[in-house]
C-alpha cells in the first residue's frame, strides 16, 4: 500500500455525497472496503474508486439508466 491515499470515514463521505454515518454503517456491514487503525475506520482511495466502478456496472445491469 505505498503511496497510496487513505481516506477518512469524513472524506469518503464527502466524496460519495452522504451522511457520516451512511459510510460508517457500510464499512460495518463490509459494503465498502475499508480497515481500521486503532479503532478508525480507513479506506484506500484505489479501493473507493474500484467500488465506485463496480457500483456503476451494477446499476448498469439492473436497468436503472434506462429510467425514463
Amino acid at each position: 500500500m505505498s503511496n497510496e491515499e487513505v481516506l477518512k470515514l469524513k472524506d469518503v463521505a464527502a466524496l460519495l455525497k452522504v451522511g457520516n454515518k451512511t459510510i460508517y454503517s457500510m464499512a460495518q456491514t463490509g459494503e465498502l472496503p475499508a480497515f481500521k487503525v486503532r479503532g478508525q475506520w480507513r479506506f484506500s482511495r484505489k479501493d473507493i474508486d474500484a467500488w465506485i466502478e463496480q457500483q456503476k456496472h451494477t446499476t448498469q445491469d439492473f436497468g436503472e439508466d434506462d429510467q425514463k
